[in-house]
């Protein structure tokens, strides 16, 4: 009997202590889960202060970009203005310069002989050859000498700061005679011509000049009549914008 006693006693005493490691057991894993959980949600605490700052420093960079673009739209606002303001100016200047010409060329515009046109080039003087030259020659006749002295007046005053393009023109005749190699060559040597008689008789500063032979390829009339090859043997004298270099410089 009293083995009995003493067995359920142990027996008891063994299912206590089976009870108390599973508690322990249980605690030790409660533990550990929370310290897991501390550490996620330090971890996340970290993320989440990560990611706020990356939503800062992209609002930063999202307020530097438009802030960047309002700058660049005020630039292209005043490099607009700017170069309208140019080409305003150089219009001006070359319209200035037409209703000059308009005066001082009355009797040639008059007689057909010359022709004044605003173009997308610029203002256009066409001017006959037979103006300027004998057939196949290159020499300038006194008549021409008169009209370069009045738009060498022009090109040193209203126009001064324009560079100016002056080209040559001829008919489809084969050249026979004169002894030039063909129409290029003529065309080119009475531009040439020109160029040199603004500079050598009238001092127009020769860096503004630019010259050019265009042969019987460029023409403003049919040469199946002697009308037609009349208006295509001439001499076209382009006042530039002088808009063109400064809008350059500006756009840079």
């Amino acid at each position: 009997m009293r083995n009995r006693q003493w067995a359920f006693i142990l027996l008891i005493a063994f299912v206590v202590f089976l009870s108390g490691c599973s508690t322990l057991q249980k605690a030790r894993q409660s533990d550990a889960l929370e310290q897991e959980i501390q550490r996620l949600q330090s971890e996340n605490n970290a993320l989440e202060r990560e990611k706020n700052q990356a939503v800062e420093k992209a609002q930063g960079l999202e307020d530097e970009a438009r802030k960047l673009r309002e700058e660049n739209s005020e630039l292209d606002r005043k490099r607009q203005s700017e170069v309208q303001e140019i080409k305003d100016k150089s219009l001006s200047d070359l319209e200035k310069a037409k209703a000059e010409l308009e005066k001082s060329l009355a009797k040639e515009l008059g007689e057909y002989k010359a022709k004044l046109e605003m173009t997308e080039r610029g203002l256009v003087i066409t001017l006959l050859a037979e103006i300027f030259f004998d057939s196949g020659k290159d020499v300038i006749k006194v008549e021409g000498e008169s009209i370069l002295k009045r738009l060498a007046t022009v090109l040193n005053t209203s126009a001064v700061k324009s560079n100016i393009a002056v080209e040559g023109h001829t008919d489809n005749e084969p050249i026979k005679y004169s002894g030039w190699k063909s129409n290029w060559e003529l065309s080119s040597a009475r531009a040439l011509s020109v160029v040199h008689y603004f500079i050598d008789k009238f001092s127009v500063k020769p860096e503004r000049f630019s010259g050019a032979g265009c042969g019987e390829y460029r023409p403003v009339a049919d040469n199946a009549t002697p009308k037609g090859k009349q208006k295509n043997r001439r001499v076209e004298i382009v006042i530039l914008p002088s808009s063109v270099k400064k809008i350059k410089a500006a756009s840079e």
